[in-house]
């Protein structure tokens, strides 16, 4: 969602080449079978399946632009092709169940130019851009804007019923849960508590939703997040994840382990989710993929990469995962999306 390749300011040109396989680590990696890599170059992440499990849509900073745009491939990736409009910078493209649309996040009415990267003499930090708005579009480019209020509105999935739509806003001064209908309509807030509450996906069965989430509660990480979140950043040094209902009862934490845990997501079973985190990395660059039970047992390593995986997603059919990674990488930094074959 916030956190996606194009923070780690690598700008490169792109080798073309379709659906390598490469090998796991040390075979460790027991879950996944028949890795391929879908891209080659650059800073490519989030990766989400169509509702047919056929094409992926993703962000990627590549060709002419300068900063993060929307692209669609094949499952075997090929045919990439940009369905964003080319202005501003954009993030978290999700298909909608019909296929032929898709809703994504987009600073280009604010400023089509790139907005600047965060300064980074703060920490490292996330940017929250205030001219984020969202955006349904077709695939011939045309735009049907969804929100409109000041301030970030942006990291939106929809459910598996194509009915609703779960993002994160800024709107009521704090970085909060919302749902709205597809077409923008009826918004409701799910969350109240002070922190950042976001990167927001549904359960297979549309009832509940996953999320990462930062609550301070000393009076130093309150005035330090409070001060980040009015130069619009966020630092993601520890978060943890939740597990909410879609009406927003019934609020839970699944993990608490202190690390930065993010970019969840639930197994197509609905008692599983997998996860991106650094808490098996004391210097905390190192990013795996993990497994988790709803009720934050049996907690299992999916990767064992040493550098970068995130951005995992089952397919629908939970025959395949998709996510974003570092290894193979030829320049330090450098993120393309993988896909493998799921193995129980």
């Amino acid at each position: 969602m916030i956190y996606h390749a194009s923070i780690l300011k690598i700008l490169l040109i792109l080798v073309l080449g379709f659906g390598c396989a490469v090998k796991s680590p040390q075979n460790k990696e027991k879950h996944l079978t028949n890795l391929r890599q879908l891209t080659f170059g650059g800073e490519n992440a989030e990766a989400y399946f169509s509702s047919d499990g056929k094409h992926l849509i993703f962000q990627a900073t590549r060709d002419e632009h300068l900063c993060d745009q929307i692209f669609t491939m094949e499952t075997t990736g090929e045919k990439i092709t940009q369905v964003s409009t080319g202005k501003g910078r954009t993030t978290c493209a999700y298909f909608l169940k019909d296929g032929a649309h898709f809703v994504y996040a987009s600073t280009h009415l604010g400023n089509e130019l790139c907005p600047a990267k965060p300064d980074y003499t703060k920490g490292y930090v996330w940017p929250i851009y205030p001219d984020y708005d969202l955006f349904l579009s077709d695939f011939k480019k045309q735009l049907t804007q969804l929100t409109s209020t000041s301030g970030y509105d942006a990291e939106a999935t929809v459910s598996p019923d194509g009915k609703k739509i779960v993002f994160t806003s800024v709107r009521d001064g704090d970085l909060e849960l919302y749902t709205m209908n597809i077409d923008g309509s009826e918004v409701r807030r799910l969350t109240n508590k002070l922190g950042y509450d976001g990167g927001g996906f549904f359960s297979p069965n549309g009832k509940q939703i996953v999320f990462r989430a930062f609550h301070p509660t000393k009076k130093e990480e309150i005035d330090r997040y409070q001060t980040l979140l009015a130069q619009h950043l966020v630092e993601p040094k520890t978060l943890e994840i939740f597990v909410i209902d879609a009406t927003g009862n019934n609020q839970v934490q699944v993990t608490n382990n202190g690390a930065a845990n993010f970019c969840p997501f639930f197994h197509p079973d609905g008692n599983r989710i997998i996860f991106s985190s650094n808490l098996a990395d004391p210097s905390g660059r190192n990013f795996d993929l993990y497994l988790i039970n709803v009720d934050g047992t049996q907690l299992e390593q999916i990767t064992f990469n040493k550098t970068f995986d995130g951005f995992p997603m089952f397919s629908p059919d939970g025959k395949q995962l998709v996510f974003a990674s570092n290894r193979n990488g030829k320049v330090r930094g450098e993120t393309n999306i993988f896909i493998a074959d799921w193995i129980e």
